[in-house]
């Protein structure tokens, strides 16, 4: 049901976003009086289509990860005389980057619908309480200690452990020190406190922001109840579900979820005996931790899994709400920043700061999508929202055969004045095509390589 669920999931996310990222395409090429032979979200032989009163094809094709927008162009076919004005060739430098820009553009506008939206109706989040910090790590000699309240992060405002993480996945390859500012319990005097770093998060993989601090957030006490288990990670290969509840590792009873967490953690790659209460049934089974290096050099253990939900006290809770003009702003912020850490990670990557093996294909997609769909409507639209900023900005990069080579190609062309050679971009396609056919199979492999 699981993997039925995730296709799902992964179909209606990359089918909007193509359908968004087309229809730009198709919407600025029409206002420019561009003839449009075929609009179709997906590759391949089409499962449904139909021609509209201007001659516009729509078609859904069978290979649902990609699309396009097929226009009248001498390039690529004889066109009457009486309709050489509508083709795309024939159109200005400046329409023929409207056109092309729409795209990404489009996904971008997405994003920002999205985000408005999430504001607008309010989110709940989690305040960023510390639970525990270990000893001798950075946290620890940062001055950070249980109870206290994160609020900032090199001076930027944070009111929730997403937003923690998403400035501290920013500052992934820094040195020195990680300002946190922080209140105390029962305190609203702010005090700001410096955590020491070298190469913070570099080729981590997978990157754990909070745990190479040596930071565990705050939860209440509940038991050791499993929400979630990821698929092809450590719980789900020694047999776990949702719903299992651990009473004992190795002999040792188990008090409470926290305690299930230190266990795992500190026995990397052991093989451990749980005994496990699944319904009115209780089983043992055999769990071994994954292994996770930290900056200090040892390593803790993971298993891929998530407590249970569980109701959190009123105080911990804090709710993000803004009225529509405010939350434009908000949604406008979010984008820019979303669109800034996805440029500075691409960056990262290629120099060596990111590990190529973070890249992910259509298979985490789709197991990402599924979990965010049963974690609810909210996950899922930022997610989406999300996922679309990294499709505008992946099809802006300068790259023949993606939006941003074309823009190139004009960008040229509006400079001096005629367009760059046939020759010249029949080359830059081949080269386009050998980089995003080698990206692509990157990903698919590290996918595969995840499962």
């Amino acid at each position: 049901m699981g993997v039925i669920q995730n296709v799902l999931a992964v179909i209606v996310v990359l089918g909007l976003l193509i359908t968004f990222h087309e229809y730009g395409h198709y919407w600025v090429a029409r206002r420019c009086g561009v003839k449009v032979l075929r609009f179709s979200v997906g590759f391949g032989k089409p499962l449904w289509s139909r021609t509209d009163r201007h001659g516009t094809e729509f078609a859904v094709a069978a290979i649902p990860l990609g699309g396009y927008v097929k226009m009248l162009d001498e390039r690529e076919g004889p066109v009457a005389p009486d309709e050489r004005h509508r083709a795309f060739n024939n159109q200005s430098v400046w329409a023929r980057i409207a056109i092309v820009a729409a795209g990404p553009l489009a996904n971008f506008l997405l994003a920002i619908v999205a985000y408005w939206l999430l504001f607008v109706v309010g989110t709940t989040t989690v305040a960023p309480v510390v639970g525990a910090v270990d000893p001798d790590s950075p946290a620890a000699r940062g001055g950070l200690a249980p109870g206290q309240e994160i609020v900032a992060i090199q001076g930027d405002r944070v009111r929730s452990w997403e937003e923690v993480n998403l400035k501290l996945v920013a500052a992934i390859g820094h040195s020195g020190e990680l300002r946190f500012t922080t209140l105390d319990e029962g305190s609203e005097v702010a005090r700001e406190r410096g955590l020491p770093v070298a190469n913070y998060l570099v080729r981590q993989d997978p990157p754990q922001p909070l745990l190479s601090l040596g930071i565990t957030p705050w939860r209440p006490a509940f038991p050791a109840e499993l929400g979630q288990v990821l698929e092809g990670e450590a719980a789900a290969a020694a047999g776990l579900e949702p719903g299992d509840r651990v009473l004992s590792v190795d002999g040792e009873a188990i008090d409470d979820w926290m305690h299930f967490v230190e266990v795992v953690r500190a026995h990397p790659g052991e093989s451990l005996a749980l005994e496990v209460e699944r319904g009115d049934e209780r089983l043992s089974l055999t769990l071994v931790p994954g292994r996770n290096e930290r900056e200090t050099g040892t390593s803790v253990g993971y298993i891929g899994a998530g407590v249970a939900p569980v109701e959190w006290p009123e105080e911990y809770r804090r709710e993000v709400r803004y009225g529509p003009v405010a939350a434009l702003g908000q949604s406008l912020s979010r984008t820019g920043e979303m669109s800034l850490l996805t440029l500075d990670a691409i960056r990262k990557m290629l120099v060596g700061l990111i590990s190529p093996s973070n890249l992910s294909g259509p298979i985490t997609i789709a197991r990402v999508a599924g979990d965010t769909a049963r974690s609810g409507l909210e996950s899922f639209v930022s997610f989406m929202a999300y996922l679309s900023i990294s499709l505008g900005i992946l099809n802006l990069l300068p790259i023949p055969v993606l939006d941003g080579g074309h823009l190139v190609y004009y960008a040229i062309e509006a400079l001096r004045g005629r367009p760059v050679s046939e020759k010249t971009q029949a080359i830059g396609l081949r080269i386009g095509l050998t980089l995003v056919g080698s990206l692509m199979i990157m990903a698919l492999y590290f996918d595969l390589m995840r499962l």
